[in-house]
C-alpha cells in the first residue's frame, strides 16, 4: 500500500490552521506555524485558492477558509433530514407562540425556506416552502451569517440591498449586528425586509456543533415586539428552546 501523500498532509495542516483561529493569516504566519518554506506554503495556498477552499483578502494579502470548504462542512446534513427532524418541534413552536414558523438553510447566497408552519388561526396565509429570503434582512439569514453557515464576504461584495430604511445596508451595521447575535445567541428582524413584519430566529446545530440551519417565528411587528420595537422575551425563549430541541435530535452536544 502506498504511504501518505505529503502535499495532501500539508494542505490539510494549512486548512486546520486557518480553521483554528478567528483571523486571517499571512503567508509568513502560515509557513512559520507549520515549519514550511514560504515557497512551499505559497504553492499549496494557491492551489487551495484555485478550488475555493481558501480565500485571499485583496487588501491585506492574508488568507482565510473559502466558501466551498464551508459548504462542504455542512453538506453531510441532507435538507430532508433537517426538515424531518424539525417538523414536530416546529408545530409545537407555532402552537405555543401563536405565530408562523419557518426553518431555513443557506442556498447560493440566500436563505432557502425548507419548512413552514402556518400561524394557528383562521387567516389566509401563503406557504413559503421553497421561498428564498435575503441573508442580511431576515432573522433566519442573520443567524446563518453570524455562525458561519454561509460566508459574509460575497454578500458584502455584491452589495447589501436596502429594502427600506430599517435594512442593514452597510457592512459596518451588518458586522455589528452579527457580533451581537453571537453574543446573545439569537437574531431578530424588525421591519428590515417588509414594513410591518418582524421575526426572531435561533441557530440549529448538527453533529460537531456546526450551525446547519435556523428556526424562527415571524408575524406582525406589534405581536412579535413591544412598543419600543424589542422582541418579546417569551417569544425569544420559545424559539431558542425549539432550536435546542431540533439540534439535540440532529446529534448536537449541549452548548
Amino acid at each position: 500500500m502506498p504511504g501518505a501523500v505529503q502535499s495532501i498532509e500539508r494542505a490539510a495542516a494549512i486548512l486546520r490552521l486557518l480553521a483554528s483561529g478567528h483571523r486571517r493569516l499571512g503567508l509568513g504566519e502560515v509557513a512559520a506555524s507549520l515549519g514550511l518554506a514560504k515557497g512551499t506554503a505559497h504553492g499549496i495556498l494557491r492551489t487551495l485558492q484555485h478550488v475555493d477552499f481558501v480565500e485571499q483578502d485583496q487588501a491585506t494579502g492574508k488568507y482565510q477558509l473559502g466558501a466551498a470548504l464551508l459548504h462542504l462542512g455542512t453538506s453531510y446534513l441532507d435538507v430532508n433530514e433537517l426538515r424531518s427532524r424539525s417538523i414536530n418541534w416546529a408545530d409545537a413552536l407555532a402552537a405555543r407562540s401563536g405565530e408562523a414558523v419557518r426553518i431555513g438553510t443557506p442556498l447560493e447566497g440566500q436563505v432557502l425556506v425548507v419548512h413552514h408552519v402556518f400561524r394557528p388561526d383562521d387567516t389566509l396565509q401563503t406557504l413559503d416552502v421553497g421561498s428564498l429570503l435575503p441573508l442580511h434582512a431576515s432573522a433566519l439569514g442573520k443567524v446563518l451569517l453570524a455562525y458561519g453557515a454561509t460566508p459574509v464576504a460575497p454578500l458584502v461584495e455584491a452589495g447589501l440591498e436596502a429594502y427600506n430604511r430599517h435594512t442593514l445596508a452597510t457592512p459596518e451595521d451588518l458586522d455589528r449586528a452579527l457580533t451581537e447575535i453571537r453574543e446573545v445567541g439569537w437574531a431578530a428582524e424588525v421591519q428590515e425586509m417588509i414594513t410591518g413584519e418582524a421575526g426572531i430566529a435561533a441557530p440549529i446545530r448538527g453533529q460537531g456543533g456546526l450551525v446547519v440551519g435556523a428556526i424562527g417565528v415571524s408575524g406582525a411587528v406589534e405581536r412579535i415586539c413591544d412598543t419600543r420595537g424589542r422582541p418579546h422575551p417569551h417569544l425569544v425563549a420559545l424559539v431558542r428552546d425549539a432550536a435546542r430541541a431540533v439540534s439535540r435530535d440532529l446529534g448536537a452536544a449541549r452548548w
